[in-house]
């Protein structure tokens, strides 16, 4: 069945289109990287201080504090325009040594939510520090990048991106990226990492931190390595948890994902057949299979969905891979194909693809955006944006249509539920001028304080050889601490990561090279 791409959250894709939006949407090297061009006067930035007020909206702690900082949308023409990044924090317990910045990753997940949830994983370092986030440029409240996902007016593209078709796949990723541009406004011309990266060392001034003390989640690793090769001398305690790829294009990532995914599909199998309440029946062998029907049933026929909208294979398929994330979601993942299999509902299997999201209203640039007004696709739309940014490869129309079946069956082979829509991330650059190639050729051989990597052996979304290549790649600054568990990052997950992690960022206390720690007994089960 071809990916099927509803109109609903989380599932829009965007990619540039048209001679005007083309031009504007390349990403550029960072200043300091060409060495020719003068450095622009950046210093009404970098003078600002934040102004921190308690959080409002639903589900917001009670002592979570949030404010914002100023940027330029363009660092090269600071003046032509400036958008607000949202802040949150946790207020030291005491007299702070500083501040430490948390990025959890997507690219395109929201810090500020992100920390209301999960708060209580980072109390640990309210000890030292006043623990805060961010929102990065076109995500959450900041000025958030949408494709329209959920528009009424008529404008959105139509059907579905069938990959078994090159011409009319070409046709339709053309529709949709004039989507992507309409609804996104400026601000989608300047998302790449590189930018993002330059908006944490504003953030860090504006904190009054002379050093950027930081702990990244996955793709927030990524973002971590770029800060450092751009202000390697501002790079103060620096942990990278569930390290991410700096050189491996997109297509390599996609089937690299696939991969791990199915791995982990192939966990949760063998745990589910030994419960009597397994939607995919006690059959082990039988039971992948099943899977892979539903996935196509659910293509071939969408449901009505229970949160508005219709229920697709492909929605299901993101609900798959989201519980795949952590073991303790394996109850739930059961639990919402049990529904949807035995009683129609699909409001489980919802809830574990998208959470709770808005509909979209207006996105761009300038103030932040109100929690209610978030675009619903703007996970997507952001991770999109952000990955193409980043990667300079470009394959042509002649290419995209000689190459797309084989590269379809390579997918396929790495997972035959997961890759056709890693295949649809992949195909969405189409359209978008090169990315940067800054992150491939100049991130490395840093000149840094030491820096902690962690790489989980049974991670589904980057695998540990991304750890051992990255610590290569960045020279002897890099420290690897192996965790031997499973799940996506290790710092929430393992006891043995979690105290690790906290005594480097609070003492400077770093474990010798290649340590490991031992798989937790308690993430070995499940409740």
């Amino acid at each position: 069945m071809p990916a099927k791409l509803p109109r609903r959250p989380a599932l829009g894709r965007c990619a540039g289109a048209g001679a005007v939006a083309l031009a504007l949407l390349g990403a550029g090297l960072p200043a300091a990287a060409s060495g020719t061009v003068a450095r622009p006067d950046l210093s009404r930035f970098y003078d600002q201080k934040v102004t921190w007020s308690r959080c409002t909206g639903d589900r917001m702690p009670k002592d979570l504090e949030c404010g914002k900082v100023t940027v330029p949308l363009d660092y090269a023409k600071p003046g032509a325009g400036t958008l607000d990044v949202a802040l949150a924090r946790y207020r030291a317990s005491g007299k702070p040594r500083g501040s430490v910045l948390l990025n959890f990753g997507g690219p395109g997940a929201p810090g500020i939510s992100g920390l209301a949830h999960s708060g209580k994983d980072f109390m640990g370092l309210t000890n030292e520090y006043d623990v805060v986030t961010f929102d990065p440029r076109g995500v959450g409240r900041s000025s958030p990048v949408s494709c329209g996902a959920d528009d009424t007016d008529g404008t959105a593209a139509q059907g579905e991106l069938d990959v078994k078709d090159p011409r009319a796949a070409l046709t339709w990723l053309r529709q949709e990226a004039a989507e992507c541009t309409e609804h996104s406004g400026p601000v989608l011309a300047h998302m790449g990492t590189v930018d993002s990266a330059r908006d944490m060392d504003v953030i860090r001034q504006a904190l009054g931190d002379g050093k950027l003390d930081y702990l990244g989640f996955s793709y927030g690793t990524k973002l971590g390595a770029v800060y450092a090769a751009e202000f390697p001398g501002r790079v103060g305690r620096m942990a990278l948890d569930g390290v991410d790829t700096l050189t491996e294009s997109m297509a390599e990532q996609g089937v690299a994902g696939a991969q791990g995914q199915q791995t982990a599909l192939e966990d949760f199998l063998d745990w589910c057949v030994t419960d009597v309440g397994c939607p995919f029946g006690q059959d082990r062998r039988q039971a992948g299979d099943r899977v892979v029907r539903l996935v196509r049933s659910l293509d071939a026929n969408p449901v009505p969905g229970d949160l508005g909208g219709t229920f697709t294979g492909q929605d299901l398929v993101r609900a798959i891979g989201q519980a795949l994330y952590s073991r303790s979601q394996w109850p739930t993942l059961e639990r919402a194909v049990a529904s949807l299999v035995d009683d129609g509902s699909t409001r489980g299997a919802e809830h574990l693809a998208y959470g709770t999201m808005a509909r979209p209203r207006t996105s761009g640039t300038g103030s932040l955006t109100d929690a209610a007004d978030i675009p619903s696709d703007n996970l997507m739309a952001a991770l999109v944006a952000v990955n193409c940014a980043d990667d300079p490869d470009r394959p042509t129309d002649t290419r995209i249509t000689r190459d797309l079946r084989q590269l379809r069956a390579r997918y396929q082979q790495a997972s035959p539920v997961f890759g056709e829509s890693r295949l649809t991330e992949v195909l969405m650059c189409y359209g978008r001028p090169k990315g940067t190639d800054y992150i491939r050729d100049e991130v490395k051989n840093l000149d840094t304080p030491k820096l902690l990597l962690v790489g989980t052996r049974g991670d589904p979304a980057t695998p540990y050889r991304w750890t051992v290549e990255t610590a290569a790649r960045l020279g002897p600054s890099a420290v690897v601490l192996d965790n031997r568990g499973e799940g996506h990052t290790g710092y929430s997950s393992s006891k043995c990561v979690h105290r690790k992690v906290d005594d480097f960022l609070l003492y400077g206390s770093l474990p010798p090279s290649g340590s490991s720690c031992g798989a937790d007994p308690s993430a070995g089960s499940t409740p």
